[in-house]
């Protein structure tokens, strides 16, 4: 844990120093297009950024990329980062899609995704900027077919969507939303079977 970086290059700077012995570096806020966020910045002079915005919603700031640490040999040595972005449900969805993934995989898992149901939807969802949206949902089972509602307003500030959710169905980039009744695709965040 290397606490709270000010929203300025020099302490977000100061506070890398302090990664010597990790194997990844994961970030919140910071990433996006606002005068404060300086991660992203941080990370293009020290490292090199392989990827920054992705194609989703929540969390389209999202930076990905290696940093340069000094090691405790003192040669310089790279270091995966993610950068997730600052709002709060941004930061648990891209978590789940992207940071765990890559920590199960560091540790050599080959299971890397949760498990996810196809669920009939009891409310639309629109989907009017080309992105893939998580939106956060209750599943339940009734007579072997799964059904999914939402958890309530959907804003990536709003945390209560988050806590209440048991999955997140999936809406394709490509589609212009859901109707009540459609079957969608829903990644398990709590899932009790084996």
């Amino acid at each position: 844990m290397l606490g709270i970086a000010r929203d300025s290059e020099d302490s977000v700077v100061t506070s890398l120093r302090n990664t010597l012995e990790a194997d990844m570096l994961v970030t919140s806020g910071g990433v996006s297009l606002g005068d404060y966020d300086v991660v992203k910045d941080v990370l293009a002079k020290q490292g090199e950024i392989a990827f920054w915005t992705v194609k989703m919603k929540p969390g389209k700031p999202l930076a990905f990329g290696m940093i340069n640490v000094v090691g405790s040999a003192g040669a310089v040595e790279k270091m995966p980062h993610l950068g997730l972005p600052g709002n709060p449900v941004s930061v648990m969805v891209t978590f789940e899609l992207f940071v765990r993934p890559a920590i199960l995989k560091m540790m050599g898992k080959h299971n890397l995704a949760k498990p996810s149901v196809k669920a009939v939807i009891g409310d639309p969802v629109v989907n009017d900027d080309g992105r893939r949206i998580y939106v956060r949902v209750v599943v339940e089972e009734r007579d072997g077919q799964y059904f999914a509602s939402l958890t309530g307003p959907q804003g990536s500030g709003i945390l209560s969507s988050m806590s209440l959710a048991n999955g997140l169905a999936i809406i394709p980039e490509d589609r212009p939303g859901v109707s009540a009744g459609d079957t969608v695709q829903v990644l398990m965040l709590d899932w009790e079977r084996e």
